[in-house]
Parts: structure tokens; C-alpha cells; sequence
């Protein structure tokens, strides 16, 4: 076997990576690389390899940062399977057009502002392009073998990040190698917690957080004073949310803190029409997450579903007390960029991040403490409090990363660390090789190595 890293080195984005067996080119995830500039444009480069000799993908997850280059893969000759869990197709027939929308949106926006440098401004992909990747998508369900081709087998376990999320594990008679796409955490309020992997000649894992620990504190406690403070100020609270995961998670805290009477029943608001959808999947997919049907209802009746544009355009107009819950979470596009413009200048309101914000992006920007932040083509100024609750992440700390891998029973024979920030990344190698001994890597964009 031989792995070429062309994804999520030295970045939390962009996951790819070029596994070659036999006769065979499997790409392990397929995702767009999302913050800052010199990484956005990766995405428009040429694949380092020809997407026409591309014998299969495999989907960790749904999220963009694993999936959203698949349209464009599609567009440009890949015409082979795509390998998914269930929930991961649900999904996918989500994100992906909207993905696509998005692009062609921003693309309209620029034409008709012209502050794009190019003439016209295009986009990425489009929404044909993103059905006909869909039409690819080949379901597979958890822990079950499925040849792939010239003997090698994949078999998915649940990763517990979000629906349909899980760890690849792929072998044939000589070599396995597990990819652990992004961990979920042990005790998280949605999501079921990861399954223990026994055994891998070869592990690629994340370290998104590998440099940190989540608070122990219990989120409602910070969630419910951040709430209650904008409210004495009549503000609006903004909560970018990926719209996977995070939405539902606030959802299922508000709906928490209101019946206990820690926040009043002010209006909320979810507008995001794929986080709607995407809510509505949780009731499909009731063995992957904690919640019973009754608290599956109650947090979809937590907010006000909102869908029309008109009715997005109206919420930027609104006074509060209220809260807005809308995708994406970090801030790189979508109606919560508008809804940015709307509020930040505002210093009654408040701005509320509850997942990671990866460097060049703007929740990153507002948490560094920007007085300002450009936003089509223009410097919008944020005078609104800025907070970060951290332990809502849906990604594992180094910590509890250091306990999943204490399920295997013997060390692999190599450690890949990837889809972390380099200071992340390395503190995860240290964390590694310190608590556990393995031999482990940092590996560098597009480095081959060979898999014995």
C-alpha cells in the first residue's frame, strides 16, 4: 500500500487522502479546504492527481471539510463509487446542493457588487454538479466487510462526531490502515460515543484539538449567563452553528434552560434550511444519537423553523431579546454572514461560537479581537460582545483522543497526525508518543509514504 496525504496537513480542512492497493486508487475523504486565503485556493488548483483514474471514494462524514470537493471531483472525471453510511447519504443530499448554492450565490453577489477580481466571478461548482455527485453515493452499513476492489476491504464503525459519522478501517491479506476522520466525544448530549478500534497496522488520526482540553464545566451554565446578559440589554444573540451537529446541540441546550426556567422564553430562531433538514434526519436516525422521540420533538419545537429568504431578510430588522441560530458556524458563508453585518455593529447584541474556527476565517478573526471584519467586499465594524463556549465542540481534546486510542490492543506500526493546525497537530504527536509510545508522524502536504 502506499498513502499520499493531499488534504488536512497543517490545516483542520481539505480532508483527502490517496490510498493505492494493488491495482486500486481509493480517496478517503473528499473534502473543500475552508479559511484562510492561500488554503480557498487549493480548492481551485488542479487535484495532484487525475480524478478520471480515481477507483472509489470513501466518506468519513458529511461535513463540507470531508465532502464538499466531491462536486467538483465529479465535474472534473471522477465517475466511480462513492462509499457512505446511511445518515452520510441523508446528509450529503443536503449539504452538497446547498454547498453548491452557496457557491453559485457568492458568485451572483460578486457580479452584481463587482468586487470580485475576476470577470465575471464563477463558481466553484454547481448544483448540477452536486447531483450528479449524489448519484454516486453507495451506502454501506456499519460493521459489515464490503470488498472495494483487488481484495481490499472497507468496514465503517460509528465515530460518534454526527450522524453517519465513521471511523474507515480498510485491509486486505497483508496491511490494515484505519482512518479515524473526526472523533466524537464520550459523553456528548446528542451523539452515542465512539466505538473502541481493536487493532491497525496503521492509524491516520485528527487533532483539531490536540492541543487542548474542553472545560468540564457544564455548557448550560456559561450558555444560560451569555444568554441572560444580552437579554438585560435587549439585544439579539447570534449563534453561527454548523448546521450538522452544533444546531441541534444548541437547540436540545435552549430547549433545556427554558423548561428549567435558567433563560425566559424569548423567541428563537434556527435559519439555516439545511439545519432544518438536517434536524428532521435526527428523527430518522434514532440509533446514532441519545435523545428519545419525545426529546427528539421537543428540541425540533425548540425554534421557529425559518425558510423563506424573505423571512431571513425580515430577522435583520428585528429588535430584541431574541436568539438566531444560523449556519454556517464559521461565518464563511451563508444567511449568518448577512445577519453579521445586521448585528455586529451593535453593542446591545452579542455573538456566540460554539465550535472550532479554523485561522483565516471570521469566527476565528472575532475571537482574535478584530474591530472589524470585511464582508462582500466591505469592512463591517463589531462593537457586539464576542464569546466562545468551547466544550460544545463535537470534537474529541487531546484527552479523550489519548482514551479512544487505548482501545487497541497493540500499538499501530505508524501514527499519522492530521487535520490539525500545526501547534495542535505536534502537541497531539507529543501527547502520542509520551503517553502511549507509538511511533508516530506529522506527515506534509502531499508526502507518499509506503504502508509495509
Amino acid at each position: 500500500m502506499q498513502l499520499t496525504f493531499i488534504g488536512a496537513t497543517g490545516t483542520v480542512t481539505g480532508s483527502k487522502y490517496l490510498l493505492e492497493s494493488g491495482s486500486v486508487k481509493i480517496l478517503i475523504d473528499c473534502g473543500l479546504f475552508q479559511g484562510l486565503k492561500q488554503l480557498r485556493l487549493k480548492n481551485w488548483a488542479p487535484l495532484p492527481i487525475d480524478p478520471s483514474t480515481i477507483d472509489a471514494v470513501i466518506l468519513t462524514h458529511a461535513h463540507i471539510d470531508h465532502s464538499g470537493y466531491l462536486p467538483l471531483l465529479v465535474k472534473n472525471g471522477f465517475s466511480g463509487k462513492v462509499y457512505c453510511t446511511e445518515a452520510t447519504r441523508d446528509l450529503c443530499e443536503i449539504l452538497l446542493p446547498d454547498a453548491a448554492h452557496l457557491q453559485e450565490e457568492d458568485a451572483r453577489y460578486a457580479n452584481k457588487r463587482g468586487f470580485s477580481k475576476h470577470n465575471p466571478a464563477l463558481p466553484l461548482y454547481t448544483q448540477e454538479d452536486a447531483q450528479n455527485a449524489l448519484s454516486l453515493l453507495t451506502v454501506i452499513p456499519f460493521e459489515q466487510d464490503v470488498d472495494v476492489g483487488d481484495g481490499l476491504t472497507l468496514r465503517f464503525s460509528p465515530s460518534g462526531h454526527i450522524l453517519g459519522s465513521a471511523f474507515v478501517r480498510l485491509h486486505n491479506t497483508k496491511t490494515s490502515i484505519v482512518f479515524s476522520g473526526d472523533i466524537g466525544r464520550p459523553h456528548d448530549a446528542l451523539m452515542k460515543p465512539p466505538v473502541r478500534i481493536k487493532q491497525a497496522d496503521y492509524l491516520v488520526v485528527e487533532s483539531t484539538y490536540g492541543n487542548r482540553l474542553h472545560d468540564a464545566t457544564d455548557p448550560k451554565i456559561k450558555l444560560a449567563e451569555f444568554i441572560n446578559q444580552t437579554i438585560k440589554r435587549k439585544g439579539i444573540v447570534l449563534i453561527p452553528v454548523f448546521a450538522v451537529g452544533r444546531a441541534q446541540e444548541m437547540m436540545y441546550y435552549i430547549f433545556l434552560l427554558k423548561a428549567s426556567g435558567a433563560i425566559p422564553d424569548i423567541p428563537v430562531y434556527l435559519n439555516s434550511p439545511m439545519a432544518v433538514d438536517a434536524t428532521e434526519i435526527f428523527s430518522h436516525h434514532r440509533g446514532e444519537h441519545r435523545l428519545t422521540p419525545e426529546q427528539c420533538s421537543a428540541m425540533c419545537r425548540s425554534a421557529h423553523m425559518v425558510n423563506s429568504v424573505e423571512e431571513s431578510k425580515r430577522l435583520n430588522e428585528m429588535s430584541g431579546p431574541a436568539i438566531i441560530l444560523s449556519a454556517s458556524g464559521m461565518v464563511s458563508g451563508g444567511r449568518v454572514v448577512h445577519h453579521l453585518k445586521a448585528f455586529a455593529p451593535n453593542p446591545n447584541n452579542a455573538i456566540l461560537f460554539a465550535g472550532f474556527q479554523a485561522a483565516g476565517t471570521r469566527g476565528a478573526a472575532m475571537l482574535d479581537g478584530v474591530d472589524s471584519i470585511k464582508i462582500h467586499g466591505e469592512y463591517v465594524p463589531v462593537r457586539a460582545q464576542v464569546e466562545f463556549i468551547s466544550n460544545l465542540s463535537a470534537h474529541a481534546d487531546y484527552a479523550e483522543i489519548l482514551e479512544w486510542l487505548g482501545g487497541f490492543e497493540a500499538p499501530p506500526k505508524a501514527t499519522f497526525i492530521t487535520h490539525g493546525e500545526p501547534i495542535a497537530a505536534d502537541a497531539m504527536r507529543l501527547h502520542i508518543e509520551e503517553k502511549l509510545h507509538w511511533k508516530t508522524c506529522v506527515p506534509d502536504y502531499l508526502q507518499t509514504v509506503t504502508l509495509d
